[in-house]
């Protein structure tokens, strides 16, 4: 049977979007999550704490070696260990593999963004300045890593241990579009109404009073059609405008709180406390 992951190790800068879904299904696979933070900026340390999830501030600890000096520092060592860097490349579904290859009993398994320099064997590069990916490592591989300076080589590595270094080819980096930005904010907007019961409020009781209004002034159209002028048409346009933008307010409103529920009971499930 593989070994269990004992503590899955998130290094992180800036991931506020996507930092609650990743440590929810981090914690469907690890025994302990840790988020090891890189100087955030925005609210990724503030969700992380929310939730309950242990943080570390790290300062230029990006190294393996380095990295695991911290660890053990920090009394954060663990027989089975996997530690991700979590990047512009990383996906949501890399993190399984990574799991995997954690469970195959190796003392380091480091997955490192493959360059395209050639005539450079894997033996001569630098340890501390491989682009990481992940490093899965039992206890006596993160001992070994800590000893090790930072001027090592891949090939200093001691024999002993039973390592494995896998390059990953980088994926191409679109460039971000302002969009993301427009969607982010959109997206803080749609919470805050949703978490202090605005919408009821924004559109529930203007869209009751528009259709109401509506509904009044439809009781009277038989009489101004009669005669139809420009008066009676407008006056016809206005209450067909106003009876279809209050029920459309109505849905909304009942869209939005139903779907408040169901954040509320999302956050109960998975222990996510609420300011008061």
């Amino acid at each position: 049977m593989p070994p269990t992951l004992s503590r899955l190790f998130l290094v992180a800068h800036n991931i506020e979007l996507r930092i609650v879904s990743l440590i929810v299904r981090a914690r469907e696979l690890a025994d302990d999550v840790v988020l090891l933070d890189a100087g955030s900026s925005d609210e990724t340390v503030q969700l992380a704490n929310e939730i309950g999830c242990q943080v570390v501030r790290i300062q230029d600890q990006r190294g393996p070696q380095a990295l695991a000096r911290l660890l053990i520092q920090e009394d954060l060592i663990a027989e089975h260990m996997l530690l991700i860097n979590i990047d512009d490349s990383w996906r949501l579904t890399d993190l399984s593999m990574s799991v995997n290859r954690s469970r195959e009993r190796w003392d380091l398994h480091i997955a490192y963004h493959e360059r395209s320099e050639e005539g450079v064997e894997l033996d001569d590069l630098v340890l501390g300045t491989l682009g990481l990916r992940h490093v899965a490592m039992s206890l006596k591989g993160c001992e070994s890593l800590a000893t090790m300076p930072a001027s090592a080589l891949v090939a200093d590595v001691p024999t002993a241990l039973r390592v494995r270094f896998v390059g990953v080819e980088a994926p191409i980096q679109l460039p971000q579009r302002e969009s993301l930005a427009t969607a982010s904010r959109f997206a803080q907007l749609f919470y805050w109404m949703l978490e202090s019961k605005h919408p009821l409020l924004l559109f529930g009781i203007p869209g009751l009073v528009l259709f109401v209004l509506g509904y009044r002034l439809s009781g009277d159209l038989g009489t101004l059609l009669q005669e139809v002028n420009s008066t009676s048409v407008g006056v016809t346009l206005v209450t067909v405008a106003m009876t279809l933008t209050g029920l459309f307010g109505m849905m909304v409103a009942l869209i939005l709180y139903i779907m408040g529920k169901q954040v509320e009971r999302i956050q109960h499930q998975y222990n996510w406390p609420k300011d008061n």
